[in-house]
């Protein structure tokens, strides 16, 4: 062995020699754990059904859910509700909007973006940009801030905020703006 491998070897060895006192120091650091908040499980294509006594009270259906740990759901890209009489043959009222959180303690359903509510029989329809649909007390309301509108068939009536039952064949608007026959409301564009 040359004078340079003697020397290759001596580096190694002092290097491998130190490496043990490069990763020392007084203090250690303490990586915290990532907790994981996204959604346990995704179903596409989803169509859920609620019945009571084999009758159809509502049918649900969506493009993607999303679940999560505590037991909430998320339909981030749309979402429709349909419910049915209490036959559960005919359709009495749907909710649609692009996205819809339930809230699985409370049954508590947020539902943003291009929201519409329509009665079938009656046919109104309402629309806004955030409604809530509590299922336990059976009612569709919105924030007293939220504008909204209803068409009926003979007028359309705006303002902000909104009560109305779950079939949406009563309501109330909190703040009335105004009134319009059907033909003024085309004519003005609203």
């Amino acid at each position: 062995m040359g004078f340079l491998g003697g020397w290759h070897l001596l580096s190694t060895g002092l290097l491998l020699a130190m490496l043990p006192l490069v990763g020392c120091s007084e203090k250690e650091v303490e990586i915290a754990p990532v907790t994981y908040k996204g959604p346990l499980a995704e179903t596409t294509n989803v169509e859920t059904l609620v019945s009571d006594s084999a009758r159809l009270q509502l049918r649900l259906t969506a493009p993607l859910e999303q679940q999560f740990e505590n037991g909430d759901v998320v339909y981030p890209k749309k979402v429709k509700v349909t419910f049915y009489d209490k036959p559960g043959k005919l359709v009495i009222n749907t909710l649609e909007a692009k996205y819809a959180k339930v809230e699985k303690s409370s049954q508590l359903y947020t539902m943003r973006g291009d929201v519409r509510v329509a009665n079938v029989p009656q046919q109104q329809t309402l629309t806004t940009q955030e409604l809530f649909y509590d299922k336990l007390k059976h009612k569709i309301y919105t924030d007293t801030a939220m504008f909204v509108r209803v068409q009926t068939p003979t007028e359309v009536l705006t303002g902000y905020g909104l009560q109305a039952n779950e079939d949406f064949s009563l309501y109330k608007i909190r703040r009335p703006v105004g009134t319009f026959t059907l033909d003024q409301a085309q004519a003005q564009g609203k």
